[in-house]
Formats: C-alpha cells, sequence, structure tokens
C-alpha cells in the first residue's frame, strides 16, 4: 500500500452482506400516513407561525414566536392529544390578539 487509504479487495469484507440483505427482505416496513398543518398568525407588525404533525404513533407541535429566541417543540405520544393542543393553542392565540392569516397544509416555495 501507498498510503493509509488505499486498500486491496481482499481485505473489504463483505460476507456478512447477504445476512444484512436477507435481513432487508424480512423487514415489514410499514408506512403511515403524516399529517402536517401550518398555522401563520399576526399581530402588531408581527409574524408566528404554529405547526401540527401527527402520524399513527404521536404528533409534534412547533411554535415560533417572533418574541422568543428559539422555537418551541412539544411531543405527543397520541395524535389526538397533539390535535386537542394545537386547536387550544390556536384559541388562546386568537383571544390573545393574533390574527390568523393562514391555516392549511405548508406553504412550498
Amino acid at each position: 500500500m501507498n498510503n493509509e487509504f488505499d486498500f486491496e479487495d481482499e481485505d473489504l469484507d463483505f460476507e456478512d452482506f447477504e445476512d444484512f440483505e436477507q435481513h432487508l427482505e424480512d423487514l415489514e416496513l410499514e408506512l403511515e400516513e403524516i399529517h402536517t398543518r401550518t398555522a401563520v398568525l399576526a399581530k402588531n407588525n408581527m409574524y408566528a407561525l404554529l405547526c401540527l404533525k401527527t402520524a399513527g404513533q404521536g404528533g409534534a407541535i412547533c411554535r415560533v414566536d417572533p418574541r422568543e429566541e428559539r422555537p418551541a417543540v412539544q411531543i405527543y405520544d397520541d395524535p389526538e392529544k397533539a390535535l386537542e393542543w394545537f386547536t387550544k393553542s390556536l384559541r388562546t392565540s386568537k383571544k390573545n390578539g393574533w390574527q390568523v392569516v393562514y391555516d392549511g397544509l405548508p406553504l412550498q416555495g
């Protein structure tokens, strides 16, 4: 070998590759439906985001508030609970003077 990155074909150990390939075939991947909802809110020349993402086994709410240094994320084990708290948070924001500018699928572009 001329340097530490050179190698010979026999240095490579691919014996376990067939086992790995068989393991992949044995896996049953369940692709579950993911639901996403984004609300854009406005108040006094400020904009905020409230986002919900749920799947079969849980959900998450992300809040981006211009008055906060970082986004806040809440994780839920139950997708229905995540939707419930998203709805409560949106309702509370409206009571606090925020106007919902957009509520739907995430915007692209």
